[in-house]
């Protein structure tokens, strides 16, 4: 199994974050069960204060060539260009597998 875990700042200029967090959050969590390999779809937009990132993502995916097909898989592509790269100004990302 592998975790794909990605941290986002958000523009300083937007003027309705919550907005844009709850549609990034809604649309990729609704991503389970379109992508292959997609297991699950955690995204956090409510952070403790001592938090520097607005939205967390935290998904698992059966194996590392579904992490490859998750990132070129269309529907997860329009989601991307729609609700997530247009409002965000910083992204970290870590990719690992779970060993057993």
């Amino acid at each position: 199994m592998v975790k794909h875990i990605i941290l986002w700042q958000l523009k300083e200029d937007i003027e309705d974050k919550e907005s844009v967090k709850k549609g990034i959050k809604e649309n990729l969590e609704s991503l389970v069960g379109t992508v292959p390999g997609l297991l699950t779809v955690n995204v956090i937009i409510d952070g403790l204060g001592s938090s520097n990132a607005d939205v967390m993502l935290d998904c698992e995916l059966d194996s590392e060539e579904s992490l490859k097909g998750y990132q070129k898989h269309p529907a997860h592509v329009a989601v991307a260009d729609t609700y997530v790269r247009p409002y965000t100004a910083v992204r970290m990302c870590m990719d690992y597998e779970i060993l057993q």
